[in-house]
């Protein structure tokens, strides 16, 4: 029987791309959205080789943010498909504004999704595959997490814990043959802006020209990033690999920010990312 896979926010961007992706290689695809959405065909797959075979994206209802949803939903998944054999923690959502700026309700609203999000499904999945010593999960994390980016510093936190949570639990599963990789996306070209909380920080914010300037910096970039489907093609890898690295970079010059903060001192990686963003 192929191999089964749950894809936390699977209705668009990165989620939406991998389940496709994976669909089109006879994968069993389980999307999660929030909102009730009929099976999709992968025919609308990332890849056109038809070589491959096909399958269809089995959405289910969940807010990973809500425990009984995330109950709930993989109850579902399970009772059709018998047991999980990968899990890509995907979903996720991103807040902008100064730290001063931003309220703790939006600030801890972006950890429940981003860190919380993963650990519910996290607890939900685990001890099954455990229990059968096999199994696979990726967690969709961030360069960010590594090169917190200015005026998203809850987002770049959120995505820290998301890389420390994942080389703790590669080590706590690794007796157990369930194997733990974190995939950190640069920039890519997904709806992303489109969903974030552009105005947590007010108006007359004394960061305002600041806050401008590095807006209009990440709007022009993220079209000019590479597609989804380019970490699609990644987690594939990661969920095909014999032995999987702990850690797999994806997108344009995703290999400068490792070598960066492996090279350079702290004070001189953080001026460079305050050159990039205008500051």
């Amino acid at each position: 029987m192929n191999p089964s896979v749950l894809i936390t926010g699977a209705s668009s961007g990165i989620g939406a791309a991998t389940a496709q992706h994976l669909a089109a290689r006879g994968w069993r695809v389980y999307g999660t959205s929030r909102r009730e959405r009929p099976p999709l065909p992968s025919d609308s797959a990332v890849s056109s080789d038809s070589s491959v075979p096909s399958g269809d994206i089995r959405f289910v209802v969940m807010d990973v943010g809500d425990e009984e949803s995330v109950r709930r939903g993989l109850a579902q998944v399970v009772e059709e498909c018998g047991g999980l054999d990968a899990v890509v923690c995907n979903a996720g959502m991103g807040i902008y504004g100064a730290v001063e700026d931003v309220p703790m309700e939006a600030a801890m609203a972006q950890f429940q999704t981003n860190f919380f999000g993963v650990l519910r499904v996290l607890r939900a999945t685990l001890p099954e595959m455990r229990k059968r010593r096999s199994g696979r999960v990726i967690l969709v994390g961030s360069l960010a997490g590594r090169a917190p980016i200015p005026f998203q510093a809850h987002y770049s936190a959120s995505k820290a814990a998301v890389d420390a949570l994942s080389g703790s639990l590669r080590n706590e599963m690794a007796p157990f043959g369930v194997h733990v990789s974190l995939v950190e996306p640069g920039d890519i070209n997904t709806p992303f802006n489109d969903a974030m909380h552009w105005t947590t920080s007010p108006q007359n914010s004394g960061y305002r020209d600041a806050l401008a300037r590095v807006e209009t910096c990440i709007r022009e970039s993220l079209p000019k990033a590479p597609p989804a489907s380019d970490v699609a093609r990644c987690i594939e890898r990661a969920l095909a690999a014999r032995s999987p690295r702990a850690r797999y970079t994806v997108g344009d010059s995703a290999w400068l920010v490792p070598f960066a903060r492996r090279v350079l001192p702290d004070r001189l990686s953080l001026a460079l990312i305050r050159k990039h963003f205008g500051l």
